[in-house]
């Protein structure tokens, strides 16, 4: 599984972006996909997940700004971040839990980080 991430960059607080990453490859079903950020010094946390059938996990600081969603034909998620804060500024990193073929597990894959920066 490769995940291809884009679509960070340097706004202004209060300004948007929009994060999308795509899972490639073959023999295996995705679970749940979603977004996780570190900040220099800190541990990484979850922002955001969804699942296949659309359940929804959100980060306590970016409900009601942030927006999660996916279409599952093209196996991308994309977050939509608005009203963005200073202390949103971080690496964020694509996730996808999926299920190898033949598998009964769930393997968890990482994309390259993008960064976001928030400026006041």
């Amino acid at each position: 599984v490769q995940l291809q991430a884009s679509g960070g960059g340097l706004v202004q607080a209060g300004e948007s972006l929009r994060l999308s990453c795509a899972a490639s490859g073959s023999g295996f079903s995705i679970n749940r996909m979603g977004w996780y950020r570190q900040a220099p010094g800190k541990q990484r946390e979850l922002v955001a997940a969804i699942t296949t059938g659309g359940s929804t996990d959100y980060h306590d600081s970016v409900k009601g700004r942030f927006t999660i969603s996916r279409d599952n034909a093209k196996n991308t998620v994309f977050l939509q971040m608005n009203s963005l804060k200073p202390e949103d500024t971080a690496g964020y990193y694509c996730n996808a839990n999926v299920q190898p073929k033949g598998w009964s597990l769930l393997v968890d894959y990482w994309g390259q980080g993008t960064l976001v920066t928030v400026s006041s």
